[in-house]
Order: C-alpha cells, then sequence, then structure tokens
C-alpha cells in the first residue's frame, strides 16, 4: 500500500475509533482537519491520484453519530462497486452532548449557537479536495433527518459546488426566500408516510415549521426552473425491507428544467422515521447521486456528450450573440470565448 493511504495507528488513536473501524470495509483512509479534528475520507482500492473520483459527504441525523450513519447507510459496502470516495465529517455537541447540524430554522441548533455549518462542510469538502483528485462535477450529500436538513442548505448556499443531494426524512427551509441556490442542484427527497418524527405532510419543531415532502420536491423543482408537475411512470422500489413488496413510490421533476437541475420524491408509503433499509437502498441512492452530475460545459448542446456537434452549436450561439456563447463571461462575445469554449471541449467531460 502506498504510505500515503495506510491508516496508522497513531492516526486511528486520535480520530474516534469507531470511525477508524469502517476502515475495515475500504482500501484506505486519509484524514482532512477543517477546524474541528479530523474527519475521515474513505478511499476505494481504485483510487489514484492522478484520475478524479466522485466525492460523497455523508451527514448524520440528531444526536448521533457519523459512524452510526455509516452502519445504518452502509454505502462503504458498496464503495468498490461504484468507485467513490466517502466523507464523513461529525456535527457539533450541543449543550445536551447531542451531536447535530445549523441547517434551518426547523432543525436543529435547539440552543442558538448559530455554529456555521455551512461553511465547515464547505471547508471539508475543499480540505479533501487538496489530498484528494475529486470530480468537479459529482460533488453529493447524502443525510438523515438532521444530516437531511443539512444536506438542502447546503444545496442552497453552495449550488456552484454541488451537484446532488439525497436526504432521507429531512426537508428544505420553509420560507423559499431563505434559500437562493445560484445555480442548480439535483435534489432527492426519501420520505415514509408514517414518519413521526419529520412528518411526511410537513410540521412543526418547536415552533418552527418545516415543508413537507411533497412541498420539499415541488420547491426544488422550482429552484431547479422545473415544470411543477410531477411524472409518477416509474416502477416502484423496495427499500424497506419491513414492509412486504415494493412499497416506495417514485416522483420525478425533470421536465423543462434547467441543465443541472432536477427533483425527485421516493415515499415510502407505511415507512417510518428510520426504516428498516433493504439491501438495495444504499445501491439505488448511491446510483441516483452519482447519475445526476454538474452539467458538462462542453456539451454546449445539452445531450449528454461532448462531440463536434456541440462546437457547431457553439460557432452558432456565437455567430448570432447569443449571452450564451460568452463563454468567459466577462460581458463581450468575442473571439475569446471562442478559444475559451474550445479549450473546454477539448478538456471534455
Amino acid at each position: 500500500m502506498h504510505p500515503a493511504r495506510r491508516r496508522p495507528a497513531a492516526r486511528c488513536a486520535a480520530a474516534a475509533l469507531a470511525l477508524c473501524s469502517l476502515g475495515a470495509h475500504a482500501q484506505s483512509v486519509r484524514y482532512v482537519d477543517a477546524g474541528r479534528g479530523q474527519v475521515p475520507v474513505y478511499l476505494p482500492s481504485t483510487y489514484d491520484d492522478s484520475t478524479p473520483m466522485p466525492l460523497i459527504v455523508m451527514l448524520h441525523g440528531y444526536s448521533t453519530s457519523g459512524s452510526q450513519q455509516e452502519a445504518y447507510f452502509r454505502f462503504l459496502a458498496h464503495q468498490e462497486a461504484y468507485g467513490f470516495m466517502l466523507a464523513i465529517p461529525q456535527g457539533e455537541d450541543d449543550l445536551l452532548g447531542n451531536p447535530f447540524w445549523n441547517a434551518t430554522d426547523a432543525c436543529c441548533d435547539f440552543f442558538d449557537s448559530g455554529v456555521d455549518d455551512s461553511a465547515y462542510l464547505l471547508a471539508v469538502i475543499d480540505a479533501v479536495k487538496a489530498i484528494c483528485a475529486v470530480e468537479e462535477r459529482r460533488v453529493c450529500l447524502v443525510g438523515h433527518s438532521n444530516g437531511g436538513f443539512m444536506a438542502y442548505r447546503m444545496a442552497c448556499d453552495h449550488a456552484d459546488v454541488i451537484a446532488s443531494i439525497a436526504s432521507l426524512a429531512g426537508a428544505t427551509h420553509d420560507d423559499p426566500d431563505d434559500c437562493a441556490p445560484s445555480t442548480t442542484v439535483h435534489t432527492l427527497e426519501i420520505h415514509g408516510t408514517d414518519d413521526n418524527v419529520i412528518f411526511y405532510e410537513g410540521g412543526y419543531i418547536g415552533s418552527s415549521h418545516y415543508p413537507g415532502a411533497v412541498e420539499t420536491a415541488e420547491l426544488w423543482a422550482a429552484n431547479n426552473g422545473c415544470a411543477v408537475v410531477a411524472d409518477h411512470s416509474s416502477p416502484p422500489l423496495d427499500l424497506d425491507r419491513g414492509i412486504p413488496g415494493a412499497e416506495t413510490l417514485i416522483a420525478t421533476y425533470e421536465q423543462d428544467c434547467a441543465p443541472g437541475g432536477s427533483a425527485e420524491l421516493w415515499t415510502i408509503v407505511g415507512g417510518g422515521h428510520t426504516p428498516s433499509l433493504s439491501a438495495s437502498f444504499s445501491p439505488a441512492v448511491i446510483e441516483w447521486l452519482l447519475d445526476h452530475p454538474k452539467p458538462c460545459p462542453a456539451d454546449f448542446n445539452g445531450d449528454g456528450a461532448a462531440n463536434t456537434l456541440d462546437v457547431l452549436a457553439y460557432l452558432n450561439a456565437w455567430s448570432a450573440r447569443d449571452p450564451a456563447a460568452d463563454c468567459n463571461a466577462d460581458g463581450i462575445i468575442d473571439t475569446r470565448d471562442v478559444l475559451c469554449f474550445l479549450g473546454l471541449w477539448t478538456t471534455g467531460c
């Protein structure tokens, strides 16, 4: 094993032992520190520093830990098959000693600490990029409950960085004015209809209201420029092993979306706040996250491929002085934009 990928005993002693034990599933683990101590970053055996790889950041729920969240989601068991790196940060402890994320007005900074978890998690992502080759188009977040709320907060605050998020039993901001993403982000809400903690129809935590699962999906469909019309044609999934059959209904919002944006809702009919996750849950969520990257800059015509058709489409737009042809974003469409686009096109996706 390369020295940089070795997991020395001293590093394990410095980090939580529960987190170090997760390394048994991964080829190697590195650590980053964004100001709150070490955060483990698990790497599959296929990783090398010359080839960018997707990054998934896992966010735990209120009063739980990163290691407990991984034990529930079991993403590491699928890391080799899907080829992604996994970072598992830890929230601050509140006055009751419960780890939390300061995500929205409703959840879950109950003692008004004002801690800036949005800036902290961005710093974690930047720290991972400093020591690992991260695929910029596939920086993804997944969270449960409070972690789901925090994933939405990150999509609101750092849409230029985050490609996709998946939330189990979370919700977005109640007031749309509190979320102004700079660009599109693919979002997936997974929610049980019998959730008695974060209600499927929405509710209150203290005096603060949070939107329901359908409203959360629709708010993000609107954020992403999609028609707020759900497509229910996808076959159901079996995500909860405690409920017979394929109990999870899929609603997608993909019509007329701006590039790089969509919204989706997986409704676990009869599912609770902490469903008994089936063996298909983690692969389904991982596949969804990785299948929803940021747009490829070289794919000018939006057909999913970077080829000569994109050059022709760009030159047509440039000749027509279409604002979309302002590749270098200087407000002027000139030959420098052609050179800019050809540079992107040569790099590809």
